[in-house]
């Protein structure tokens, strides 16, 4: 199964504070344990939602926000997407994390939706398309 781990932002993330000098270096011996586990697909870090845009949609109409944004805690500071046997290997690897922010933090784990999650609801062209997307775009 694939999942997104993502590290919610705080007050320090979300003023662009960098990460200590040892921070980083703990999260490069993190994250090549998860390479070297196999289960590391991507992860990145995010700017704050200052230099973020969000696009509303009711409609045909969309409007355009530029950030900041409220409720922080609502916010992501950065991803990973990992593919692991199940919730339980998911939550044992976030549980090894060192803490990502230099106060209390929270990382949340979503399963990524596949094919067979829609059942008869996918039809089967579109099953098709979305399996030659997928791996044209290298996450086969």
């Amino acid at each position: 199964m694939r999942v997104m781990v993502l590290v919610k932002a705080t007050a320090d993330s979300e003023a662009g504070a960098m990460p200590a000098p040892e921070l980083f270096e703990a999260m490069g011996r993190y994250n090549e344990a998860l390479a070297q586990a196999g289960i590391l697909l991507a992860g990145e870090g995010l700017h704050p939602s200052a230099r973020g845009r969000r696009v509303a949609f009711d409609g045909a109409a969309r409007r355009v926000s530029d950030g900041p944004f409220a409720a922080t805690g609502e916010l992501v500071a950065g991803f990973w997407l990992w593919r692991v046997r199940d919730m339980d290997e998911a939550v044992e690897w976030v549980k090894r994390c060192p803490n990502p922010m230099p106060g209390p933090s929270e990382i949340e784990i979503r399963p990524l939706f596949e094919a067979e999650d829609f059942g008869d609801a996918l039809p089967p062209e579109v099953a098709e398309r979305e399996a030659r997307l997928r791996a044209q775009a290298g996450g086969g």
